[in-house]
């Protein structure tokens, strides 16, 4: 069963508000118990280790994320309306008002 787009876009940011920080202390006491038993990783080899750790943790949550940023594909279009104005034409007509006075 596929999830929706809107499924996926709340599973989604579950995931990175409780599930990214719960997988990040789960690696760094990895790291640590890894440093306790068999003594510190010189500082290339860690930063690879935490790169490595970094990078696993999306790899079978990308179903979940793929697409999530981009708009809701079964939603309809909005509708046509009136054109909209620039930025810049309301500046130059809020300044042609009072320069009337």
């Amino acid at each position: 069963m596929a999830l929706s787009y809107l499924a996926r876009r709340r599973l989604s940011l579950l995931i990175l508000l409780v599930g990214m920080p719960l997988y990040i202390v789960a690696a760094v006491t990895l790291v640590n118990w890894f440093d306790a038993r068999f003594g510190r990783l010189p500082i290339a080899a860690e930063f690879m280790v935490y790169v490595l750790l970094g990078i696993i943790w999306i790899l079978p949550f990308r179903a979940v994320f793929r697409g999530v940023g981009q708009p809701d594909p079964e939603a309809t279009p909005p509708a046509p309306g009136p054109a909209r104005r620039s930025l810049q034409d309301s500046v130059s007509d809020s300044s042609s008002d009072s320069s009337d006075d």
